[in-house]
């Protein structure tokens, strides 16, 4: 859980967010077990006020690029101000299926 916990502590540090969730979805995908590679993270921030989409997807990739530059392979990411998420109730999207194929798929 270590790289999990990084990307916590620094979203944590540097968004200020109401609501964090951190995601290890690794998994879903065909990697080692216990990997962490995979993540999604639902974050609503004051900091995202008056922020489209793309700003704020900026802001959390560069909180987290050492991650991205190393142990991340994916990062899916929900970011949300606090009338945003409360309009939505609270509820997140659900995660796609892993589309690059499994160990376990025909060759």
């Amino acid at each position: 859980m270590q790289v999990q916990r990084s990307i916590e502590i620094k979203l944590a540090e540097n968004l200020a967010p109401e609501h964090l969730e951190v995601i290890n979805e690794s998994h879903m995908h065909s990697v080692p077990p216990g990997s962490e590679s995979h993540f999604k993270v639902i974050v609503v921030s004051p900091r995202f006020d008056g922020l489209n989409r793309v700003k704020r997807h900026q802001a959390v990739n560069a909180v987290l690029a050492d991650e991205l530059a190393g142990p991340v392979h994916a990062l899916s990411m929900e970011t949300y101000t606090a009338g945003e998420w409360q309009a939505r109730g609270g509820r997140t999207l659900a995660s796609p299926r892993c589309a690059g194929g499994s160990k376990a798929d025909a060759g």
